[in-house]
């Protein structure tokens, strides 16, 4: 598929997907003819874990790093059982590290909408603003 149709599944900007493909995060299986990138069902997915990574905090650094592992533990071949837990491990660190943070991210947003339930009471309280 080409890049507008990317954009489209993955909600991610044009602009964004070429960075990313700039970092070497993703970069498409192909060209056509005339030079368009061309992007298969598994770059799509590599793409929609740099969406979920980005809002959590993730450097484009482990970004690369998680993308790596789990393209080793997909292809699977070669690995003993000491790299495949090791690869395994590295996977249950961003794990954890993803659950924190999504920890933090709830507090954030508990606390965000008892603000806007307090603005909300005040404006109720108070009538409506002269000039509204």
């Amino acid at each position: 598929m080409q890049i507008g149709e990317v954009a489209t599944r993955t909600g991610l900007s044009l602009r964004t997907i070429r960075h990313y493909e700039e970092t070497g995060l993703v970069v498409p299986s192909a060209r056509s003819q005339g030079g368009f990138r061309l992007y298969t069902e598994t770059d799509v997915q590599r793409l929609m874990v740099i969406r979920r990574m980005k809002p959590l905090g993730f450097t484009l650094e482990q970004m690369r790093d998680l993308l790596e592992v789990t393209d080793r533990l997909d292809a699977g071949t070669g690995l003993t059982g000491g790299e495949r837990e090791a690869l395994l491990e590295r996977v249950r660190t961003y794990e954890r590290a993803a659950t924190e943070q999504v920890d933090t991210l709830r507090v954030q947003l508990s606390r965000a909408e008892e603000f806007a339930d307090t603005l909300r009471a005040r404006l109720e309280e108070n009538g409506p603003l002269a000039g509204a």
